[in-house]
């Protein structure tokens, strides 16, 4: 099965689901695997991996190897840039970064990597992203012009920009360690034009977080940096319950 078809499976069985964002600068092969085993067994749906400044080709070949011998959990890789491309990858977002002031980031790096990503016979899954609030580290990389996350009317339009380019996903990011998530409203309001699939990012600690974002409409909720703290099982679990009794509420809700 694609991975795409899993998600999206997985979405209308459980009403909103959880991905764990690993960072392979910030990993060895053993912790790799043992994150792995604590991430499938809190009951994330996939594994995503990428979002450093310095990552290689090896370097996330041989993390991603470490990840799938001890997991069965699909690994998608979530691109910095086209050096972060890894055969050994289940799928890729193929994401286009639109509120980008430099067009290597909407379309440049993405017309590099498609020859990649064609050899290694890697699922692309088409995805917007969006950069809210001040961005953390993937706002000044990718030159973004960060929207506000309060002002939900913009960011819906250019949400559903993405939509009539085609785009199956649309990832509205706050940027990693940020204090807070983006507002429940505002994804509320994205969910009720798009059609679209809505990943939520940024700034998510906590169930009760998770639980609002799943009601609100996310499909999918990525955390990433509750991984790299100590004793982060618990809190993941939180975590993922948050998100899976939201999209309970939501398929009860219909």
């Amino acid at each position: 099965m694609k991975v795409e078809d899993y998600l999206n499976n997985e979405i209308e069985r459980k009403g909103s689901i959880h991905i764990s964002l690993l960072d392979p600068e910030k990993l060895n092969g053993e912790e790799s695997g043992r994150l792995a085993k604590a991430i499938e067994s809190a009951g994330s749906t996939a594994i995503m991996i990428g979002g450093s400044l310095n990552i290689s080709e090896s370097l996330m070949d041989e993390v991603i190897r470490n990840i799938k011998e001890n997991c069965s959990l699909p690994v998608i890789i979530f691109p910095n840039n086209v050096n972060s491309i890894s055969r050994y990858a289940d799928a890729i977002w193929f994401m286009s970064l639109l509120n980008s002031t430099d067009p290597y980031f909407i379309i440049g790096a993405q017309v590099q990597g498609a020859a990649i990503i064609r050899r290694y016979s890697l699922e692309a899954i088409p995805m917007a992203y969006i950069i809210l609030g001040d961005g953390g580290t993937a706002g000044i990389i990718g030159q973004a012009r960060p929207l506000p996350p309060n002002k939900a009317d913009v960011v819906a339009l250019y949400a559903l920009a993405a939509q009539y380019l085609g785009m199956r996903y649309i990832y509205l990011e706050g940027g990693s360690g940020v204090p807070e998530p983006i507002p429940y409203t505002t994804v509320g309001h994205i969910r009720k034009l798009v059609t679209a699939k809505i990943i939520v990012g940024g700034g998510i600690r906590e169930g009760r977080q998770a639980e609002a974002l799943a009601k609100a409409g996310a499909d999918v909720i990525v955390t990433g940096t509750i991984l790299e703290e100590e004793w982060f099982e618990g809190r993941l679990k939180n975590v993922v319950e948050g998100v899976h009794s939201g999209g309970r509420w939501r398929i009860k809700k219909g």
